[in-house]
C-alpha cells in the first residue's frame, strides 16, 4: 500500500439534498502489485472491524482469553494486568466482522460489497479532472480509457495532492491544453522510466545487487522488472551496443555459486538418452475433504483411523476451509498422526510455554543492548520491512495498526530467537502469511512455521544449497519430459532455469492468488504423489508454456518476461491435475533414469545409470510412498479444464488406476 486517505467521500445524491446520508466515508489506496499498481475506494463500512479480536494474557500454564482489543486494555481497571504481563499480551485468536450499514445509499451486492465500491488498474486510466483551488475541499474524478466516468471522491480532511504526486511516480500526468483542471496520462512513458524509478539506480548497480543478495534483488524488486534488464543494460553500456543475453545469463549463473550445470563435473550426472514417456494419462480431481469424511476417520479418542487414506483424499481434493485450522497442523508435523486430542491437548498447552520463553528473549532486550547486537538490529529491521509489505490486499493483513501485522512481526522475531543462526530471511513473510491466516492464533501459527520452515530451511541459507540442488534436479525432470524444449531454452542461454527461482524459493506463493496457495501448499504437504512434487509443479507450468515460448521464438529476455507474467494467472487445479499426469507418466516408465528415480524417490532397481539397455522384461517403477494412491477414493466430480494450448479436453470421470 504506497496510498492511503481515509475521509475520502462519495457525494451519492449530490445536488438534492445536504442530508448526512447522501455522504458515503471511505478509505482510498494506491496499491503496488506484482506487475501492476491499482487504485481502490470502498466503504468504511467494508473494511475491517477489529473490535471482536481476542487478545490473550500469559500466566504460568495458560492462555487466558479477553474480548477486548489492545486500545480497549487500558480501560479495564482492575482487571488489567501487570505491566510485566501487559508484556505478554498478543492476538492469540483472530476473526472479523463487518460492521452493520448505517448509510442507505451504500447498499451491498451479493458478493458483499457495496455498488459504490471500485478498482482500476492505472494502466487503463485516461485522465484526472481536479476543482480549482480554493472552491471548497478537493475532489478529484478519475476517467478511464473506455470513457467510464468514476464518481467523484470528495477529500473533506485533506488534500488531493498527495495522491497525485503518488500517482506521478507510476504514470506521467500533463495538464490538458483545453482544460487547466484537466490531468491526462502521458501514454508514452517508456519502460526505461518506469525502470529507473522502481530502482532509482543504474541498471549495473541492480545487477551488482543482484550477485550480492539474489533473494533481496529477486523478491522486493528484480521480479518486477526482469523484462526490461536488456533494454537496461544496453542504454547503460557507453558503446551503446546491445550486450548479448548469454553475457546476461553468465551473470545471473555466477551469482549462484555452483549453479551451472556441467556433465562432466556434476557428481551423480547422467546421459539421458531420448526415452518414450508414453502419453500423459487423464487425470481428475475430486471435491475437498468435508468435515464429515474427516470425523468418520476419527476414533471416540481423537486419533486418524487410517493416515495414508486420509492422505490421498487430500492429494485428490484439498480441505475444506473450515477442517485446514486442524488439519494444517497435522500435515506440517506439528500434530503426530497417531496422536490422541488428549496428547494434543498437551502438547500446545507444553509449547505455549515454550513459545513464550523464546518470545521473552527478544521482548526483554533493551535498547541498550540491542545497540549492541548487529545481527538482531539486521533481523528487526527486515522483518519490519517485509511485514509491512506482506499481503497487504488480503482482509487479515490490510489497513494501519492490523493486529494480523503485529502477529506476523511477532512471530518472525521469535523464529530468529528459534533458530538464531537462520534468522530471518526476505520471503520468509511469504511463508509465514498463509499459515497464520489459517492458524488465527499466534502459537499454533509459529510452530507450524516452524515445521514448514524444517524442509524449507535450505532455500534460505547462505550457501543456497538447496536452491541449486532443486534447479538442478529440475533441470534433470524436464529434460527426460521434453528433451527438445530443454534443447531450445539452451539456446537462448536460459538452460539453468533461473527464471524458476521464485517458484522455488517461496513454494510458488507469488504465482498463484492466495486461496489457490491453501491449496496447492496442503496438497504438496501429503508428501504424495512422489519426493519433490513441486519440481513436478514446475514442469506441469513450463510444458503448459512450451508452445507459446517456441512458436514465437522467444529469447532470453522475453522467457524472463514471460514466465514472471505468469504471475496470478495459472489454473491451480489445471496445473495439479498436469503435475499428477507427469508422475504417473514417469513412475510407469520401464526405462527411469536412476538420477530421475532418485529425485522422485522411486525404487526401480533393474533400471541401470545406462538408461538404453532396452530391456523388454523390466518391471515398471515402484513408489516407495504408498502405492495405493488411488485405492479407496471415489470416482472424482471435478476435471481439469484441459491446457491451454487448446491440448484435448480432459475427460470428467474416467478410472484413476495407473496403466
Amino acid at each position: 500500500v504506497v496510498y492511503e486517505e481515509e475521509g475520502v467521500f462519495i457525494h451519492s445524491s449530490c445536488g438534492k439534498n445536504d442530508d448526512q446520508d447522501s455522504l458515503i466515508a471511505g478509505i482510498l489506496r494506491v496499491i503496488e502489485k506484482e506487475n501492476e499498481v491499482v487504485v481502490d475506494w470502498r466503504p468504511l463500512d467494508e473494511t475491517l472491524d477489529t473490535s471482536n479480536i481476542l487478545c490473550a494474557g500469559k500466566d504460568s500454564s495458560s492462555v487466558v482469553e479477553w474480548t477486548q482489543t489492545p486500545k480497549e486494555k487500558c480501560s479495564r481497571g482492575a482487571d488489567c494486568p501487570s505491566s510485566y504481563e501487559a508484556e505478554w499480551d498478543m492476538v492469540t485468536t483472530v476473526s472479523f466482522k463487518k460492521k452493520p450499514h448505517s448509510n442507505g445509499d451504500a447498499t451491498t451486492h451479493a458478493n458483499g460489497e457495496s455498488k459504490w465500491s471500485f478498482l482500476f488498474s492505472l494502466t487503463d486510466l485516461k485522465s484526472i479532472k481536479q476543482n480549482k483551488e480554493g472552491m471548497g475541499w478537493s475532489y478529484l474524478v478519475f476517467c478511464l480509457k473506455d470513457d467510464v466516468k468514476l464518481p467523484a471522491l470528495h477529500f473533506h480532511h485533506g488534500d488531493s495532492k498527495p495522491l497525485i504526486k503518488c500517482l506521478e511516480k507510476h504514470v506521467a500526468l500533463n495538464e490538458s491544453p483545453h482544460d487547466e483542471r484537466v490531468l491526462l496520462v502521458k501514454t508514452q512513458k517508456s519502460l526505461s522510466q518506469s525502470f529507473e524509478n522502481l530502482f532509482d539506480e543504474p541498471s549495473y548497480g541492480l545487477l551488482q545487487k543482484w550477485k550480492k543478495d539474489p533473494y533481496i534483488v529477486t523478491m522486493g524488486k528484480f521480479s518486477k522488472v526482469t523484462n526490461y534488464i536488456v533494454g537496461s543494460l544496453r542504454s547503460s553500456d557507453p558503446s551503446n551496443q546491445r550486450r548479448p543475453p548469454s553475457e546476461m545469463a553468465d551473470f545471473l549463473n555466477d551469482s549462484i555459486p555452483g549453479l551451472k550445470i556441467n556433465q562432466q563435473e556434476e557428481p551423480g550426472f547422467e546421459v539421458i538418452t531420448r526415452i518414450d514417456l508414453g502419453k500423459q494419462p487423464e487425470v481428475s480431481r475430486r471435491e475437498p475433504v468435508s468435515a464429515e469424511e474427516w470425523a468418520k476417520n476419527m476414533d471416540s479418542e481423537g486419533r486418524i483411523l487410517d493416515v495414508d487414506y486420509i492422505k490421498r483424499l487430500i492429494f485428490k481434493g484439498g480441505l475444506c476451509h473450515t477442517l485446514r485450522k486442524e488439519a494444517w497442523k497435522f500435515l506440517l508435523g506439528y500434530f503426530p498422526w497417531n496422536s490422541s486430542k488428549e496428547e494434543r491437548a498437551n502438547l500446545q498447552k507444553r509449547k505455549t510455554d515454550e513459545y513464550f520463553r523464546m518470545k521473552l528473549q527478544w521482548k526483554s532486550v533493551s535498547e541498550e543492548q540491542e545497540k549492541r547486537n548487529s545481527r538482531l538490529r539486521d533481523y528487526r529491521s527486515l522483518i519490519e520491512k517485509d511485514v509491512n509489505r506482506t499481503d497487504r490486499t488480503n482482509k487479515f493483513y490490510e489497513g494501519e495498526d492490523n493486529p494480523g501485522l503485529i502477529l506476523l512481526h511477532d512471530i518472525l522475531m521469535t523464529y530468529c530467537m528459534y533458530d538464531f543462526d537462520l534468522g530471518y530471511v526476505q520471503g520468509m513473510s511469504d511463508l509465514l502469511s498463509p499459515v497464520l491466516y489459517v492458524m488465527e492464533n499466534e502459537v499454533d501459527a509459529f510452530w507450524c512455521f516452524v515445521s514448514y520452515m524444517d524442509q524449507m530451511h535450505q532455500n534460505f541459507e547462505e550457501q543456497m544449497q538447496g536452491m541449486k540442488t532443486q534447479l538442478i534436479q529440475l533441470s534433470h525432470l524436464l529434460r527426460l519430459l521434453d528433451s527438445g524444449f530443454c534443447t531450445y531454452l539452451e539456446s537462448q542461454d536460459s538452460g539453468y532455469l533461473y527464471f524458476c527461482f521464485r517458484w522455488l524459493l517461496i513454494r510458488f506463493k507469488r504465482e498463484f492468488s492466495f486461496q489457490d496457495i491453501l491449496r496447492l501448499w496442503e496438497v504438496m504437504w501429503t508428501e504424495l504423489p512422489c519426493q519433490n512434487f513441486h519440481l513436478l509443479l514446475c514442469c506441469a507450468i513450463l510444458e503448459s508454456e512450451k508452445q507459446q515460448i517456441m512458436d514465437k521464438h522467444y529469447g532470453f529476455n522475453e522467457i524472463l518476461k514471460h514466465v514472471n507474467e505468469l504471475s496470478m494467472k495459472i489454473d491451480v487445479e489445471y496445473i495439479l491435475c498436469k503435475a499428477e499426469a507427469i508422475s504417473m507418466q514417469m513412475m510407469n516408465c520401464k526405462e527411469l533414469p536412476q538420477t530421475v528415480s532418485e529425485i522422485l524417490g522411486i525404487e526401480n532397481s533393474s533400471v541401470t545409470p545406462d538408461s538404453d539397455t532396452g530391456e523388454d522384461e523390466r518391471s515398471g517403477a515402484q513408489l516407495s510412498c504408498p502405492t495405493s494412491l488411488y485405492q479407496g477414493i471415489s470416482t472424482p466430480v471435478t476435471a481439469a479444464n484441459g491446457t491451454k494450448d487448446g491440448a484435448q479436453q480432459m475427460a470428467e470421470t474416467q478410472s484413476l488406476a495407473p496403466a
